[in-house]
């Protein structure tokens, strides 16, 4: 009999992998049920909403700045190239006067289908990632976030030009396009059959997501983390250090895009104000809670952070009466004060983020004790 090759044999899937598809499962079907149970005003749709907006965002930056050695602060700008870019091609034609009624209607007269838009936002904002990274890719450590940090507030002051309003509509807002709730089924009364709107930025974002995982798996994925622990070492072993650059630095920027259009269907409107450098700390914030290189890490911060800020502590910025007791410190803003001390303790005891460099998988595999024999053979 002819032995089979260890290479011809099909891997596996582990303990660990299998656990983890069950529970990614299990939360979008609670999601789909909870949204069909639940109030649709109900504050948990809001964070599950923006909450996988972010979560994708997060992991497009943690791609770059965690496991390529990247570090780039240009997230917003890309974001609201995104945002504007599925803005503007998804407005129907009908209602396109009275969103450009400084610009009589706009340039653009025709609507694009939603996902066709969704993809063009992440098109568009990889090529203005390969213009910019041509010149920006020569730098390295501070110099590049410096550098991206500054293109993207050139980006968020342009779409704000009167002379390009044709197109971006000034400083005016984009508003009634498709959002979320378009996604809901409706009957021929107008009346909502089947609540879809919080499961598909969760399919989007896990779809995105997903791509993401198996291209850190890949043979690129390897010759990113190379050049994130030595450029020399890995110029060395072959790999060619700009064309990989390039290409995590459009991919990061492409899913930004896609995340830049998700957060103008959550929003309801797009307006170039709104993406400012805070937003971008904000989701490098999200990365470094997360753990710098953890997938798994940026998607749990990206939705804790977001339920921190937006639900649970909402409570403190009002004042409350306990038994005719004024609670003290209790006003607006204060939610932001316990919010900042919650972070630091975090990062203070939590050096390398909730998961380090671990993935979900890594939670669910059996530790395997090496034993004395064990270690000697070895």
């Amino acid at each position: 009999m002819t032995k089979v090759s260890s290479l011809t044999k099909p891997k596996k899937i582990d303990r660990g992998t299998l656990i983890s598809i069950v529970l990614i499962c299990a939360v979008y079907v609670l999601a789909f049920v909870l949204e069909q149970v639940m109030p649709s005003t109900s504050m948990l749709f809001t964070v599950l909403k923006k909450g996988a907006t972010y979560a994708l965002v997060a992991v497009s930056m943690n791609l770059l700045n965690g496991f390529t050695g990247l570090f780039s602060l240009g997230q917003a700008g890309f974001m609201l190239i995104g945002a504007y870019t599925y803005a503007i091609f998804t407005i129907p034609v009908a209602q396109r006067l009275s969103v450009y009624q400084y610009y009589n209607g706009g340039l653009v007269q025709f609507s694009l289908p939603v996902i066709v838009a969704v993809a063009l936002a992440g098109l568009f904002a990889a090529f203005f990632a390969f213009l910019i990274g041509l010149p920006v890719l020569r730098l390295k450590s501070d110099y590049l976030a410096i550098a991206t940090l500054g293109f993207a507030e050139i980006i968020r002051a342009i779409f704000q030009w009167d002379k390009i309003g044709i197109l971006t509509n000034g400083s005016n807002l984009l508003r009634l396009f498709p959002t979320f709730t378009d996604f809901n089924i409706r009957d021929a009364d107008g009346n909502v059959v089947l609540y879809l709107s919080t499961l598909v930025p969760f399919l989007i974002t896990g779809v995105c997501v997903a791509f993401i995982v198996l291209l850190i798996n890949s043979s690129y994925g390897r010759a990113f983390k190379a050049m994130r622990d030595d450029e020399t070492a890995a110029e060395a072993m072959g790999i060619n250090l700009a064309r990989h650059k390039m290409l995590a630095f459009c991919t990061s920027w492409f899913f930004a895009g896609v995340g830049g259009a998700m957060l103008a269907m959550y929003a309801n409107s797009v307006q170039a104000k709104s993406f400012t450098t805070a937003m971008t700390y904000e989701i490098l914030l999200m990365v470094v809670i997360g753990g710098i290189g953890s997938v798994t890490g940026s998607v749990f911060s990206s939705f804790l952070f977001v339920a921190c800020s937006e639900w649970w502590l909402r409570f403190l910025d009002q004042e409350q009466v306990w038994g005719g007791w004024k609670v003290p410190l209790l006003r607006n803003g204060f939610r932001l004060v316990v919010f900042s001390l919650i972070i630091m303790m975090v990062v203070l005891f939590f050096r390398k983020g909730i998961m380090g460099t671990r993935e979900l998988p890594d939670l669910f595999r059996k530790r395997v004790k090496k034993t004395g024999k064990e270690s000697a053979k070895r």
